[in-house]
């Protein structure tokens, strides 16, 4: 089997998290982050000492979130973050570390009660065969929670022009050393990040319409601290391999993958869709 992983992509990630190894990331920031993935998620439907896998983990962040709700979790990445992740969670006796790719042979088939895998199956060359991977490890019936970048089909056509000008300068920045796309990436950040994500702020007081302030450029960080902006900018132009999917091309793929009762939240401009394994 191929490695299915893209290994300049992958340096690229161990580069991120060991600069942005969200150590200031406020905790009300961070529950609020988890909340906006895991808002779908169903809690409900876990037995007592769950066992489960973050794909694709990177800092940890969503693992120090989800591991005192379960009993096992399976932190996997093929980067360097995984030694951040291990730091992160040295408080998590329940964290087990797997320095794998998502083709590689992780887990038994059919062992786990739960899967996740938020913004990584789409930097990846063959993202169908990465969600069929982890449904692999599911048992019958266990949720997968999956977060892929959206092609955004659900956007006004100019905002996918901005992004089309966004995109040739990710393809620039990308192929520099690691050094010179932080340093670009944080311009970036100060730049067009903080100033747009205020003014869509600024917006929302004065009573826009919800549609125009979502709609706005870089509005989901309005809320949101300049720390997790300019990791995003690092996240978002630092980044080799990027994919986008629409919401009825993810919803074939986590099909196609074995997955059933497909489930998109509503609550946000982009994909984050649940699953689970058929029997």
């Amino acid at each position: 089997m191929s490695s299915n992983k893209d290994q300049k992509t992958v340096d690229g990630f161990g580069d991120e998290w060991e600069r942005f190894d969200q150590s200031q990331l406020s905790k009300d920031e961070h529950q609020d982050l988890f909340n906006r993935y895991f808002s779908i998620f169903p809690w409900e439907k876990l037995p007592e000492n769950s066992s489960g896998f973050d794909m694709g983990c990177g800092s940890g962040r969503w693992a120090k979130m989800l591991a005192p709700k379960v009993g096992t979790l399976h932190c996997i990445d093929p980067s360097s973050a995984l030694e951040v992740a291990k730091r992160n969670l040295s408080s998590e006796p329940n964290c087990i570390f797997h320095h794998k790719g998502v083709s590689d042979q992780i887990l038994p088939a059919g062992s786990q009660d739960f899967g996740i895998s938020l913004g990584v199956l789409h930097h990846i060359p063959n993202t169908l065969e990465g969600i069929k991977a982890c449904t692999l490890m599911l048992k019958p019936g266990a949720p997968f929670l999956l977060y892929l970048y959206y092609a955004f089909d659900n956007r006004p056509l100019w905002f996918q022009l901005i992004w089309r000008i966004s995109n040739i300068i990710r393809m620039i920045v990308s192929a520099l050393p690691h050094k010179l796309r932080y340093i670009i990436s944080q311009i970036l950040a100060i730049l067009i990040y903080w100033p747009f994500a205020k003014l869509a702020l600024v917006f929302e007081k004065i009573g826009a319409s919800k549609t125009f302030v979502e709609n706005f450029p870089l509005s989901t960080y309005r809320n949101l601290s300049f720390y997790t902006m300019r990791t995003d900018a690092l996240d978002r132009f630092g980044t080799r391999l990027e994919k986008r999917f629409t919401r009825s091309q993810i919803k074939d793929m986590m099909k196609n993958s074995g997955l059933k009762d497909i489930k998109f939240s509503e609550n946000s401009n982009y994909w984050i869709a649940v699953g689970f394994k058929e029997s």
